[in-house]
């Protein structure tokens, strides 16, 4: 099942591509959007050209999953992941995905990042038949916890990682928070 297109009211999820690029780069270039990712600084040019195609292979890795560029009335805004785990301690690859989601700073604050990860999270459940979807951001990022919280997520568990170069706030750990297949079912059939 190649990538699908996605709607809400507002942004149109489109599978990442090459014609993507530049937004990429705008996107990694700002510091303060890259502040709890990687070393917490602004990536090259020369940087993102080569996570591109890592980005762009995530979709082949499981059916379905992958990058999206959003946009907003034809404005590009962010991007929203799904990709399956990397790591042992997140568990099998199989029907779970980790959602995630990185916005230009103009459009911080406006429900874009909640509005674009309950798509994805429809989209996994209804769409691709997840069973569990599951995001992680440093515990001191209470902007993106509080995304995670609004769309429905749980926290789960704080964790501490090896960092050659921690980042400000590592100390205080990394956090897990998650969905499964049945509380998201469970909250609609609520909202019905």
């Amino acid at each position: 099942m190649p990538q699908a297109i996605l709607r809400t009211d507002r942004i149109e999820l489109i599978p990442l591509s090459d014609e993507h690029l530049e937004h990429e780069i705008e996107l990694d270039a700002d510091p303060e959007v890259m502040r709890y990712l990687g070393n917490g600084r602004a990536r090259s040019r020369a940087d993102v050209e080569a996570l591109h195609p890592q980005r762009l292979a995530v979709a082949s890795r499981v059916a379905g999953l992958g990058f999206w560029a959003g946009f907003v009335d034809g404005q590009f805004v962010g991007w929203w992941i799904l990709e399956p785990p990397e790591r042992a301690d997140q568990g099998p690859v199989e029907g779970q995905a980790e959602l995630g989601y990185r916005l230009l700073r103009r459009h911080w604050r406006k429900g874009l990042a909640g509005e674009g990860a309950r798509e994805l999270i429809r989209h996994g459940f209804e769409d691709l038949g997840l069973t569990r979807i599951f995001a992680e951001t440093m515990a001191v990022n209470t902007a993106s916890r509080a995304t995670m919280a609004a769309v429905g997520m749980e926290h789960i568990r704080t964790f501490h990682m090896d960092w050659e170069d921690p980042l400000p706030g590592s100390h205080l750990g990394e956090v897990e928070y998650a969905i499964t297949r049945e509380q998201w079912l469970a909250r609609r059939t609520t909202k019905a």
